[in-house]
């Protein structure tokens, strides 16, 4: 691997020698931007390995559907837990941690650069963050060990204890504040909040608002020293780019991957089940496979004959992609696609919404790179212009400087400013009655530009007499 022009021999081999705190790069952004290949050209200036921070990566399967970068792909850089869990376990962000913690142990042994890449923010930030629950906290509800998601807890489920309630209605009886923080149909966080009721006594919003809330994910409270880097570009070329890699998934073997999966009673708020591109099939499979897969009954079918079935079901299943007819079939798995696209662009606004909170409430620097040229005009020359050589600098800057990339707080970011602007909720009555929690997702509706024609129209309709309401709710 090369090193940087006018970087010492010895800081470029090891970047971490005499630091206080280790250093470590994290590439973020939203799916799509471009992260895993700039970590990978990164390799050819610096020391790097890879650790994948992608919450559906992580698990074994679906290599296609969850993007992963094929091995002939990675050019010899080293990827860590990159499909390497079970597909049917709930790896949380404390699994995460604790996974990556030894691994960037181990990269910094070799006098290389540990480099974070991945779109699961809550992923990144229960890595830098030291343990939420801290002593005073832990005598509230005894030994509890949790770190915070991207706003909620991240805990073990106690799904074993089948005569507990585990729903939206009883956790709003017990503990409404926390209640108010999620949607109805977040099942998998309704029940993490509930398990932590049971198990300690403790109510969620106790230790959301509690002292231990006030420096998680602050800047200065990280573990390692950071260099924060944003590979982003605009909505329409990001967008345009998503539905085209989809089509290029399916061309790929998209359906083959969602049909070995399909499960007719599959929990799809748990594992690899939770990928998006998953449940999107499920009404197509239901309907195309309406007795399940070939392989699902023994007593019908030998192996050899479950196999050429399944195949048969497969390339038949590939002729409907490729069909124009406007059958039942093809008409379902034409929706499915559709949705597979507007649920991905949906990520994408949340990703970049979660990474520029990172930025307002907590202080995160991050320094920025757009891919956008590149995107639209898919010129290498771009790609190297606009997205590596800035990195580079970035990087090569922060190696050389004795400051952290992150050592300078947001000055908004007070323990204070964080309670308040996490739990207050909002209501835009305009954009019928929805729900804003957070007074910095609130001014971010505000400026939005389908709510602002939303006022426009309103106002121009009903006159002076329209006022907007906005309802906080502690």
């Amino acid at each position: 691997m090369g090193i940087v022009d006018g970087g010492t021999q010895s800081q470029s081999a090891n970047p971490n020698m005499g630091r206080e705190k280790p250093k470590v790069v994290v590439i973020m952004g939203p799916t799509g931007s471009g992260k895993s290949r700039l970590a990978i050209d990164l390799a050819s200036y610096f020391p790097v390995e890879i650790i994948n921070a992608d919450s559906m990566q992580v698990y074994r399967g679906l290599d296609v559907l969850t993007n992963k970068v094929p091995p002939q792909d990675q050019n010899g850089v080293p990827h860590h837990l990159l499909g390497t869990v079970s597909p049917d376990v709930e790896f949380t962000a404390k699994d995460f941690r604790d996974s990556a913690i030894p691994v960037i142990d181990d990269i910094l042994s070799r006098g290389c650069l540990p480099m974070i890449v991945g779109g699961t923010n809550y992923y990144i930030q229960a890595l830098f963050s030291p343990l939420l629950l801290d002593d005073s906290a832990k005598n509230i509800g005894g030994s509890c060990s949790s770190y915070l998601g991207d706003e909620e807890m991240d805990i073990e489920l106690d799904e074993g204890r089948d005569s507990l309630k585990y729903d939206h209605s009883y956790l709003k009886e017990i503990d409404p504040v926390s209640a108010g923080r999620l949607h109805p149909n977040n099942h998998r966080k309704i029940n993490q909040y509930l398990s932590l009721y049971y198990r300690t006594g403790v109510l969620p919003s106790t230790l959301f608002q509690g002292k231990a809330a006030e420096s998680w994910g602050q800047a200065d409270s990280f573990r390692y020293e950071c260099c924060l880097i944003c590979v982003d570009a605009s909505i329409p070329q990001i967008d345009g780019h998503v539905d085209s890699r989809v089509d290029s998934m399916l061309a790929a073997g998209l359906l083959d991957e969602v049909y070995d999966i399909y499960n007719p009673n599959a929990n799809y708020t748990r594992g690899l089940w939770q990928a998006i591109g998953v449940r999107e099939f499920e009404e197509f499979l239901r309907y195309y496979v309406p007795n399940g897969r070939c392989d699902e009954d023994s007593n019908e079918l030998s192996p050899k004959n479950s196999m050429e079935c399944n195949e048969i079901l497969k390339e038949n299943m590939r002729s409907i992609l490729n069909s124009t007819s406007a059958g039942e079939s093809s008409l379902l798995l034409k929706e499915a696609i559709d949705n597979v696209k507007l649920n991905t662009r949906r990520l994408v606004r949340r990703q970049r919404r979660q990474i520029k909170r990172l930025e307002t409430l907590f202080g995160w620097k991050i320094h920025y790179v757009d891919s956008t040229e590149y995107i639209t005009s898919k010129m290498e020359d771009s790609w190297t212009a606009q997205v590596v050589e800035p990195a580079v600098q970035i990087i090569k800057s922060f190696l050389e400087d004795c400051c952290s990339a992150t050592g300078k707080m947001n000055p908004q970011s007070s323990g204070q400013t964080i309670k308040k602007d996490l739990w207050t909720q909002y209501i835009c009555q305009a954009c019928g009655n929805k729900l804003l929690r957070g007074a910095h997702e609130w001014e971010q509706h505000n400026l939005g530009r389908s709510h602002r024609k939303r006022m426009y129209r309103l106002k121009k309709r009903e006159g002076s007499s329209f006022l907007q309401q906005k309802l906080p709710q502690e």
